[in-house]
């Protein structure tokens, strides 16, 4: 009997004991499981914090690299109003002095498209096109010939249409046209008017207060020294070019002279057109200067916002100058650049029988 209390005892005691040891591994169980747990938020944290940093220096990086990248821009730049800055050509021994006119053309572009950004060169090579694309036709008109024939003869050598305008009354005018229309160029006459301010417009120039049988006579003349000429253009001329009654007198001497004429446009006040339209007359407008700036990188600049015009209404005309040592070259090496590209160079007179 008492041995069967006793097996009791044992029993229940074993039974306590192994409940209690059963609690314990459980706790012990649970506080390991809590543990796990809690490294493995901690893990997870962690990865997502260095993810998250990751992902920001890859997105910091890609902004400073696309930030970096080199820009192409076209840039159209009109050129510097005759009143403001006429510039004096310094002559050689046997050049006579030239006075150099500009201006510019108000076309509503804000300051920002119009300003020169030296950092940025464009190339007029580094526009494309796809295959048999029209891309417009180019003019280029090359002004102030007949102080010498050493600055004309690379012009001559372009291997493309030009216009080349030459001044009357200077050594070498007469010599000058023989030599362009030899070479196969077209002649204009570059005819000296007046302008705003107080320069010398050179020989052969048309003044306000000129009667009309005055302006006839000296067009007469100079036409027969440079001639034949296909049209003429104004050299300076921004007071000519806003006197209605001269103009009138002009543009009727070229009608009846079956010539054209080109407004070089030397004043944004210019009246050409309008008088042209009162007497049914075409007239043709100079677009852009090439060399405003006498370097290679600006000349790019200016031709490139002529492609582009080109681009957008069909044509573009440009007028450089003689005396601009470096624009020659660059024309006979993009010429056959722009040709391949899809533009069609052509002279003056094309686009005026073209319309």
């Amino acid at each position: 009997m008492k041995k069967s209390v006793k097996t009791k005892k044992t029993i229940r005691k074993t039974v306590k004991k192994r409940k209690k040891n059963e609690f314990s591994d459980a706790l012990k169980a649970f506080m390991l499981v809590g543990v796990i747990v809690a490294i493995s938020a901690l893990i997870s944290c962690a990865v997502i914090m260095v993810h998250s940093s990751i992902n920001n220096e890859s997105e910091t990086a890609l902004e400073e690299n696309a930030s970096n990248e080199p820009i192409q821009v076209l840039i159209t730049e009109e050129p510097k109003t005759e009143q403001s800055a006429n510039e004096q050509i310094t002559p050689d021994q046997s050049t006579p002095s030239v006075t150099r006119s500009t201006s510019s053309r108000n076309t509503g572009r804000s300051a920002a498209a119009t300003t020169p950004i030296e950092s940025l060169p464009v190339s007029v090579s580094a526009i494309t096109r796809t295959p048999d694309e029209n891309m417009g036709t180019l003019v280029f008109v090359i002004d102030d010939a007949g102080n010498n024939l050493r600055d004309l003869e690379p012009f001559l050598q372009v291997p493309g249409p030009l216009t080349i305008a030459v001044l009357p009354g200077l050594p070498n005018s007469a010599e000058a046209a023989r030599r362009i229309r030899a070479a196969g160029k077209e002649v204009i006459l570059h005819q000296p008017m007046e302008a705003i301010g107080a320069q010398d417009p050179g020989p052969g120039a048309i003044y306000s207060g000129m009667s009309a049988d005055e302006i006839r006579s000296i067009l007469t003349r100079n036409i027969t020294e440079v001639g034949p000429v296909t049209g003429m253009n104004n050299h300076q001329g921004s007071k000519i070019t806003m006197d209605r009654e001269i103009m009138r007198v002009i543009l009727d001497f070229c009608a009846e002279h079956n010539i054209y004429f080109l407004d070089s446009r030397t004043t944004a006040d210019s009246v050409v057109s309008s008088v042209a339209r009162n007497i049914e007359m075409q007239v043709l407008e100079r677009n852009v200067f090439i060399d405003n700036e006498q370097n290679r990188d600006a000349m790019f600049r200016y031709i490139s916002g002529g492609l582009t015009r080109a681009q957008r209404t069909g044509n573009a005309i440009m007028i450089g100058h003689i005396w601009s040592p470096a624009l020659a070259p660059l024309l006979t090496e993009q010429f056959p650049v722009l040709l391949e590209q899809g533009y069609s160079i052509k002279t003056a007179s094309d686009i005026i029988k073209s319309r």
